[in-house]
């Protein structure tokens, strides 16, 4: 413990004198930094200690928040990450250290995230794409397998509310998609804990492989059902069919399609190509086994 004296700096004044440890004394210092009050270039804990008892600074119990909202925040934080808005979740991921009901764990995750918010690969992938550079990507997976990637075109990409880099790869070898599409590939991001990249020499594409698909909503949906931009080509009213709508769209990934299409149910029939149908019709028998 040290004491600290404060005064009226300039004038003759009462003075008081503060019991309090070196590590108070730094917080109070470091408090009157931040605020601005100084005594010449060093930090000045009288005109702190002045500011409180004129009430121009407000002295209030510091706000914790409850685990629920902690939760809450948290969730708001992750999806934040997912949608690429960084800076937005470092604000809540530092109010979540000053008022948040933290675990140990919870804690350390969002101490690492402010210390490093993004991934330098992260950052190398995106100036390859703005550029156009095809590139070599090398990661390790969740179970710990190392996977090798010559990507030679690259997005990124929004699925189910989290963030892909939907590329398109010359490695084909694991790819369960049908052939036309069997070299486009989905990786999520916030499953790559870290990475590697190297530019390589070849020809960056123009964009993904991708495929024409029909289909026809029925009822309600054929109502509601409203076009996809960029990925619809037709959308129109069946004349022979009452309350039908034909759809042509462009897929790059069967997976993301046959997820979107299930939803449907009843009101929704792929017609063509075969091989989309053939995967959709396992998907439902599946399913019928399953039940």
């Amino acid at each position: 413990m040290q004491s600290v004296r404060t005064n009226k700096m300039g004038r003759r004044g009462q003075s008081i004198t503060l019991s309090i440890s070196d590590h108070d004394k730094a917080q109070l210092e470091e408090l009157a930094l931040e605020l601005g009050m100084m005594w010449g270039d060093r930090p000045n804990i009288t005109k702190l200690v002045e500011e409180i008892a004129r009430k121009k600074l407000i002295v209030a119990p510091k706000q914790e928040w409850g685990l629920e909202q902690t939760q809450a925040l948290e969730r708001g934080r992750s999806a934040l990450i997912d949608i690429g808005k960084i800076t937005e979740a470092l604000a809540i991921a530092q109010l979540l250290i000053e008022h948040g009901t933290l675990t140990i764990p919870l804690k350390n995750e969002l101490e690492r995230f402010i210390i490093k918010p993004t991934q330098t690969w992260r950052l190398e992938v995106e100036k390859y794409i703005r550029r156009g550079q095809p590139f070599r990507l090398t990661y390790q997976d969740a179970a710990e397998q190392i996977h090798h990637f010559h990507i030679q075109f690259a997005e990124i990409g929004i699925h189910e509310d989290r963030q892909y880099l939907d590329c398109w790869c010359k490695e084909t070898i694991g790819n369960l998609d049908i052939p036309e599409l069997c070299h486009n590939w989905s990786l999520r991001l916030d499953r790559i804990a870290e990475a590697s990249t190297t530019p390589i020499s070849e020809p960056w594409r123009s964009g993904l492989d991708n495929i024409n698909i029909e289909m026809h909503l029925f009822h309600r949906l054929a109502f509601a059902y409203k076009t996809k931009i960029n990925l619809d080509i037709e959308n129109e009213w069946l004349v022979d069919i009452p309350q039908t709508k034909r759809i042509v769209r462009k897929i790059t990934n069967t997976f993301w399609f046959i997820r979107e299409i299930l939803r449907y149910g009843q009101d929704c029939k792929v017609l063509s190509p075969d091989n989309v149908q053939n995967l959709i019709k396992m998907e439902i028998e599946k399913m019928r086994t399953l039940y």
